[in-house]
């Protein structure tokens, strides 16, 4: 994604004034420059992951006053009584921007007209822009260490003193004039000056008159934008929800129809095959209702399940068939399995209890080995043995819940 830099003209020369601009990518690298009007550049502002206004200088006042310390809310809510006497009209009708506290207790205000940069943030996002930013010109010009940069474009002097200093003036387009309006608002400190490239000869003839301490560069926009990257005086939060892109929701009633209907078709299916499962889940109560009174008419139904477990057990112990979750069997086959190791355990207490065999065993004849061997001996018998300690086993037939 790419960030669009525009230096819009001053709000006097019109609406129709042409816009330098120009495309950085990521790297920094300028991938398009040119100049044109607001209106046309469209595609280059909704192609752009981000759009930076240099506002001119002559539409944006630089206050620095003397203020309490106060912040957020309170600020903003202080700085139109603050600015009242310094300003022409009504501080109401003006986007109003402190920015950082000074060592002196000052604090630097940027001061702009409200009905002239909602309606330009509002064009640029209604272009598609996906953030915008509002800088003053002035401060976007490269700061110099103990110096004051300058820079003439036709008819508007730009003039940076400090990080936070700076203005900006309608002039006439003489360019000796300009050069000594320029020369005398710098004073005594060094002064470089940027002109337009085609200007640079003019310029150089006039600069002997300027005095000493001058130096002419060309204006390029990699000073603008190196100037901006280190400005943070951004007037757009001045704007509130007006600086704010806006959701345009009718983009999105196709996508929003499309879930919305994926949903519903998701909890339809999901609702018919719960109950088809419901439906084959009584079913089979109801079948094993018929099985379990056609075999136990007499006997009322609790649980057929369990019942029928129960019958059967019944049945096989009258027939003289053991269980396998039953005392003999696992008694029995615990000392089967118990004859087949080399060294026997010695066994202290057997209780049965709850379909399994609890048995305590003297921990001096047992060692991991026998109870590895022991354990392979009844898992071949259809049992489990599990080792709570040493001297402490469980003994359970596999098809019996713990």
């Amino acid at each position: 994604m790419t960030t669009l830099y525009i230096r819009h003209p001053a709000r006097a020369e019109g609406e129709g004034a042409p816009c330098r601009f120009a495309v950085v990518g990521d790297g920094g690298t300028i991938e398009q420059q040119g100049e044109s009007v607001l209106r046309s550049l469209t595609d280059v502002v909704a192609a752009s992951r981000r759009v930076v206004l240099l506002l001119a200088g002559t539409d944006v006042n630089l206050l620095s006053l003397a203020m309490p310390p106060l912040t957020g809310a309170r600020l903003r809510a202080a700085l139109p009584g603050l600015v009242e006497e310094h300003i022409l009209g009504d501080p109401n009708d003006c986007v109003l921007v402190a920015g950082p506290p000074a060592g002196d207790g000052t604090r630097p205000v940027a001061v702009v007209a409200r009905d002239w940069l909602e309606p330009l943030v509002r064009t640029l996002l209604a272009q598609g822009a996906r953030a915008v930013s509002a800088l003053p010109g002035q401060l976007c010009l490269p700061l110099q260490p103990g110096g004051v940069g300058a820079a003439l474009n036709g008819g508007e002097l730009l003039l940076r003193q400090s990080q936070y200093s700076g203005l900006g003036l309608a002039l006439d387009a003489n360019p000796a004039s300009a050069l000594q309006t320029a020369r005398a608002l710098a004073g005594d400190a060094p002064l470089t000056l940027y002109v337009p490239r085609e200007q640079l000869g003019e310029f150089g003839v006039l600069l002997a008159e300027a005095g000493p301490g001058t130096t002419l560069e060309a204006d390029d926009w990699a000073h603008w934008i190196a100037g901006a990257k280190s400005s943070s005086f951004d007037l757009v939060p001045g704007l509130g929800a007006a600086g704010a892109r806006q959701t345009d929701w009718r983009r999105w009633r196709v996508p929003i129809a499309l879930a919305f209907l994926g949903v519903v078709v998701n909890l339809a299916g999901i609702n018919i095959e719960w109950l088809r499962l419901r439906g084959e889940a009584e079913a089979v109560r109801k079948q094993m209702a018929q099985t379990f009174q056609s075999v136990y008419p007499n006997q009322p139904m609790v649980d057929p399940v369990a019942q029928m477990r129960q019958g059967i057990a019944r049945a096989q112990s009258g027939s003289g068939q053991i269980g396998a979750d039953e005392f003999i069997y696992l008694a029995g086959a615990l000392g089967d399995a118990s004859r087949e190791l080399p060294r026997p355990p010695g066994i202290s207490s057997i209780e049965y209890k709850e379909r399994a065999l609890r048995v305590r065993v003297k921990p001096e004849t047992v060692d991991p080995a026998t109870v590895r061997q022991l354990q392979a001996a009844l898992s071949a018998r259809s049992l489990t043995l599990e080792a709570a300690a040493a001297d402490n086993w469980v003994v359970r037939s596999t098809g019996a819940k713990p």
